[in-house]
């Protein structure tokens, strides 16, 4: 490692955000220089191995000049593989939202949609997933739910009895994520933006790129503007990413998203790290919160 960082480490910044138990950490070297790296063992993480080398494919081969640290080189010594990536100084978005960070990481992904709405031949060409097949196969639960296949997570008052609603509403986004001809980020979370000292927002952890529309990560990311009690609705209407979106793209995705959240919550792989249930209940409860008042449930 210090071979391919110039000299040797002196200080490890690991870093706090994130839902995965691999090393991550800003490394600083003798000679002042530094860089964001993850690691992962194979033998006891093969998954996190996958997906680190996914990641390091895709950054590869993203178009040039957006918001996206650089990646540097990629490592695989001893059973483990490491990513190296161009530092970003900055800190995760805190929430409550800071009304301009938001509107600095909304403005930051406008670039990031546009460039992915015809991507590079290269990038395109990895085989990506398509979010159609990943919403059939692992992100619509109501109906697994309402065929007795799953137990009934928690629900508020304002949800109880609205499974018929809930399971018609995500049946929809298979559809809809299919006549997209783009790629989305696929997991645009507050933890995976950083704000810079000049405001800007950069957008990291891009292993899960799949074919689907932008929108769909834009609802993602405003389940916390939500949260923060800021106005949302708005701010999806009004978005670039959500201009081609069908009428009702955000109840349907607060649906789907709701109910994978409140499902997977109850099942979180080895892989991750303790806190992601409570984050993962937490997401879908917001998530269910707002398409309840979007949809007039009480």
């Amino acid at each position: 490692m210090s071979a391919r960082l110039g000299a040797p480490v002196v200080e490890a910044r690991v870093a706090t955000a994130g839902f995965t138990r691999g090393f991550a950490a800003v490394l600083r070297t003798a000679e002042g220089g530094s860089a964001f790296v993850k690691a992962a063992a194979r033998a006891e993480q093969p998954h996190l191995v996958d997906w680190y080398a996914r990641e390091a494919a895709i950054l590869a081969r993203l178009p040039a000049g957006l918001p996206v640290p650089g990646l540097r080189w990629t490592l695989w010594e001893a059973g483990w593989y490491a990513l190296c990536l161009d530092p970003v100084e900055g800190h995760t978005p805190r929430l409550p939202w800071d009304p301009a960070e938001l509107d600095a990481t909304l403005t930051g992904y406008v670039d990031i949609a546009a460039a992915l709405a015809d991507p590079p031949t290269e990038l395109a060409g990895l085989g990506l997933p398509h979010l159609a097949d990943l919403a059939r196969e692992d992100i619509l639960w109501w109906g697994e739910v309402a065929a007795g296949r799953e137990p009934t997570p928690p629900l508020p008052a304002s949800a109880v009895g609205r499974l018929t609603e809930l399971v018609a509403l995500e049946s929809k986004l298979p559809g809809y994520a299919a006549e997209a001809t783009g790629l989305t980020h696929g997991d645009l979370r507050v933890d995976n933006v950083l704000i810079g000292a000049d405001r800007t927002a950069w957008f990291c952890d891009w292993t899960w790129l799949c074919h689907g529309p932008a929108w769909f990560d834009l609802v993602g990311l405003l389940i916390t503007g939500y949260a923060s009690g800021l106005e949302v609705d708005a701010r999806f209407a009004t978005h670039p990413a959500a201009a081609d979106a069908p009428a009702d793209a955000l109840d349907v995705t607060l649906a789907a998203l709701a109910g994978y959240h409140l499902t997977a919550a109850a099942a979180a792989p080895p892989t991750a790290s303790a806190q992601l249930p409570a984050h993962q209940r937490w997401t879908g409860e917001q998530a269910l919160a707002w398409l309840a008042r979007r949809q007039g449930w009480s």
